[in-house]
């Protein structure tokens, strides 16, 4: 989820917590290469030639100036033979080496960090790239976005498109996930939080280095740090370890209805786990802010939440949908961002209809009767790099899956988002390949249905064919 406008999805009811059922950690999938290209929304953003393995990260954070500094080693193969490759980071760099070795390097723009290795690179060789840099990332802009959220007391990287770029050098496209080692430096009375597991907290000379590692491989704009002061619980449910954290900048009143909220988390994974399959990965959680970044964002393993009182379920169930779809799940390009947010947004009217509220097929019926204008003039797959999140892409993606739903029956329906879930599971996935997947477990011919739901941008005829009658 990425906007204030569906902070709470429009329309949803908010709900109270679901029942508990089992919700095992999945097995580590297999390394998938990411496929050469770049974005064409995002045309800056990624470099040819390069699939990251993992990041390691060293950063130091000071409250009072805004200073980060750092160095990040990524462990990268070579796609293609290489002489010059490019890394997205917009802070100053100081120093840069490939496999041990001082490295030539340039910033041809605030955005791109090229680096000349000091021999060249074949196709298919390992390589590491460590980075040097230090800034203030919260002065930083680039193209409209200023994304860095922080004050004097607390700091949290949260955003999309685009966040790994104001603190390590990336890879920064969705379709190259690598396993992801985090170390973060701050005062000793400060806490911080991070994706997957705490591995260790040092201190030395009123500094504490905190280290989380994630087992399993993540987009960079889902990884994340926080620190600051923060209230901690955790636990384990059905042999799934869970953390949560909220800042303890919060009045008592909000961090404790803020705590709450996020203590619904581990049930409501297994709910979704019932529904969609086997959570992804090896832990779950999530945090809560005292920062304003008027979103919601699914952070792999740990989505980080604005300050909501504990009415707003369905946010949660948003996020947490979101593990499967968009974290497990992975975008090849942005243009398909409907494969996250319409499926996040299906299983929040889900949630509601299984929770004492209206049935989703209301929601589809009450928005088609309701809704006008620019929103049937979106095209779900490709509604422009400006319009990523717009209501159309979350509402009239969720509408489109209960038509589906409508159209194929519940229990084929359930059978295509669990197969969707399973078989693309830590690899990419596109419209085209979605749209085939569920025409291939339904035996149907779907692809009017898709073009009158995903691809045209004129409300689909109220037909049987397209979900929005009953069949004779």
């Amino acid at each position: 989820m990425r906007s204030a406008g569906v902070l709470v999805t429009s329309l949803a009811l908010l709900v109270g917590a679901g029942v508990a059922a089992p919700a095992l950690a999945a097995p580590a999938p297999a390394r998938v290469p990411v496929a050469d290209g770049h974005d064409s929304y995002f045309p800056e953003d990624g470099n040819r030639g390069i699939d990251v393995q993992r990041y390691k990260i060293a950063d130091a954070y000071d409250f009072a100036s805004g200073r980060l500094s750092g160095t990040t080693t990524l462990t990268v193969t070579a796609t293609q033979a290489l002489s010059v490759f490019d890394l997205d980071l917009l802070l100053p760099v100081s120093a840069v080496s490939v496999d041990g070795q001082s490295a030539a390097f340039s910033k041809p723009d605030a955005h791109e960090l090229r680096i000349t290795p000091p021999s060249p690179i074949g196709r298919g060789q390992d390589f590491k790239v460590t980075v040097t840099y230090a800034g203030a990332p919260g002065d930083l802009c680039w193209q409209g976005e200023c994304d860095w959220l922080a004050d004097r007391h607390e700091v949290v990287t949260m955003n999309e498109p685009h966040m790994a770029a104001w603190w390590f050098p990336a890879d920064d496209t969705p379709a190259d996930a690598a396993k992801m080692d985090i170390s973060i430096t701050v005062p000793a009375d400060d806490q911080v939080i991070a994706n997957g597991r705490q591995i260790s907290r040092t201190v030395d000379a009123g500094l504490a280095t905190t280290r989380w590692k994630a087992r399993d491989p993540m987009a960079p704009y889902l990884a994340f740090f926080a620190a600051g002061h923060f209230t901690v619980s955790k636990g384990r449910s059905h042999g799934l370890p869970w953390l949560v954290a909220v800042s303890d900048q919060l009045s008592t009143v909000d961090r404790n209805s803020a705590l709450r909220l996020m203590r619904k988390t581990p049930s409501i994974v297994s709910w979704l786990s019932q529904r969609l399959g086997r959570y992804p990965f090896e832990t779950v959680g999530g945090l809560t802010t005292k920062l304003d970044p008027g979103f919601a964002l699914e952070n792999q393993t740990r989505p980080t939440y604005p300050m909501l009182d504990d009415e707003q379920t369905v946010t949660v169930v948003h996020e947490l949908a979101h593990q499967w779809f968009g974290d497990s799940v992975r975008l090849a390009k942005w243009r398909d961002v409907w494969l996250n947010e319409g499926f996040a947004t299906f299983l929040e009217w889900y949630w509601t209809e299984t929770h004492g509220g209206p049935p989703a097929e209301e929601h589809l019926l009450d928005d088609y009767a309701q809704l006008s204008g620019s929103f049937w003039r979106t095209r779900v797959d490709d509604p422009g790099a400006a319009h990523l999140w717009d209501t159309a892409v979350y509402e009239r993606g969720a509408m489109a899956l209960q038509a589906l739903r409508t159209r194929v029956g519940d229990k084929v329906f359930w059978r295509i988002l669990r197969g969707w879930a399973a078989t693309r599971a830590g690899k990419t996935g596109t419209t085209a390949q979605f749209e085939k997947y569920a025409a291939k477990v339904a035996h149907q011919h779907l692809a009017g249905f898709f073009n009158a739901w995903v691809h045209h941008r004129t409300r689909p005829a109220m037909t049987a064919a397209n979900g929005l009658a009953p069949a004779e």
